[in-house]
């Protein structure tokens, strides 16, 4: 996976699974452009990877805002090879009869809206090299239910959606697009997931998320990595409309199945 002479850039760049992404892809050559709509968090990352990368801040619910994150890439590198549409916001953990419309529409504009505008605007780039891949960041709750997350589970369900259109519209100039579903990652979401479903003992939700898990343990932001860089890379080149997942297997064997089945 060698990105040398490549250009990447990365939303939600400036913590977690989108930091990872962005260091990964400076590892292996490439230049990068850290977006964030936190200015100071995407700034250290950049100055963690040095002259190789920039930085900008954006809130992804607003066009005009990508339209400016595109075009820092290009007038700092002149091309977009590689884009981690990956920024994205857990909400309020409360059941389907209780959840708050405006956090409901809050989720939704970030996590659905600013996947949108992110392809609405890099892809025009790509069409005009005739080359490029992007992979979106959607979740295992874009594939399966999680109870007291209605509004999380429903935009990572859309990005899946958003992925296979867009990757059946640009394949033919040669553009791939994918997405990439982790399941319990060790970054800040879910530990703030954590605290909302049991604010005095968090540490038990871990507990019971991981016994669900056949490897049981949460994912690190490097593993995800892996895969984006992958998804990105020529060894991915047959590869497009698809959804990758990183979950140590919680979707394959849910609760009960991995426990029962080696005793």
């Amino acid at each position: 996976m060698d990105f040398s002479g490549k250009v990447a850039v990365v939303t939600g760049g400036g913590n977690g699974i989108g930091r990872a992404v962005a260091l990964g892809f400076a590892q292996r050559g490439a230049q990068v452009l850290v977006v964030d709509r936190d200015a100071d968090a995407a700034a250290a990352v950049a100055a963690e990877i040095g002259k190789a990368a920039a930085h900008q801040a954006a809130d992804v619910t607003r066009a005009a805002d990508v339209a400016a994150y595109v075009q820092a890439a290009l007038d700092r590198f002149g091309r977009i090879d590689c884009f981690h549409n990956n920024a994205g916001i857990e909400g309020k953990v409360a059941h389907t009869a209780e959840y708050d419309e405006a956090m409901f529409d809050a989720v939704m504009s970030v996590n659905v809206k600013g996947v949108f505008l992110g392809l609405r605007h890099v892809l025009p780039v790509m069409l005009r090299q005739q080359s490029g891949a992007v992979v979106n960041t959607a979740s295992i709750a874009g594939l399966v239910g999680t109870p007291g997350m209605p509004a999380y589970v429903a935009s990572k369900h859309a990005v899946i959606g958003l992925t296979k259109v867009a990757a059946g519209e640009v394949g033919p100039q040669g553009i791939r697009v994918n997405a990439v579903c982790p399941g319990p990652i060790a970054t800040r979401m879910i530990a703030d997931i954590a605290k909302q479903v049991s604010p005095n003992h968090p540490e038990s939700v871990e507990a019971n998320y991981t016994a669900g898990i056949p490897l049981r343990r949460y994912g690190t932001p490097e593993e995800v990595a892996n895969i984006v860089l992958f998804l990105c890379s020529d060894l991915a080149s047959n590869i497009t409309g698809a959804q990758y997942v990183v979950d140590g297997g919680r979707t394959a064997a849910p609760a009960g199945v991995a426990q029962a089945g080696m005793r």
